[in-house]
């Protein structure tokens, strides 16, 4: 599995996020996601957000992902 997979799930089933996704051996990855979608949410359940564009590649073609995700407004702070 390439990142940049990933990166094109992610945005596909969210459809206004800004993603990263980091990972050099194609199992274990890390991924930033932006999204306006996320506001209001706890940590939790924008992971599953993240996890539901995924589908069956979680714990199969992606063994590991680490996740960050941010609100436009938190992603502003950070920097």
């Amino acid at each position: 599995m390439q990142s940049s997979q990933i990166r094109d799930l992610i945005q596909t089933g969210i459809q206004d996020a800004q993603v990263e996704v980091m990972g050099d051996d194609g199992v274990h990855f890390e991924a930033v996601v932006i999204s306006a979608s996320f506001t209001g949410k706890l940590p939790l359940a924008r992971h599953r957000m993240v996890y539901a564009t995924l589908g069956d590649l979680m714990g199969g073609a992606i063994h590991a992902l680490s996740l960050k995700t941010l609100t436009p407004a938190e992603a502003l702070s950070a920097t």
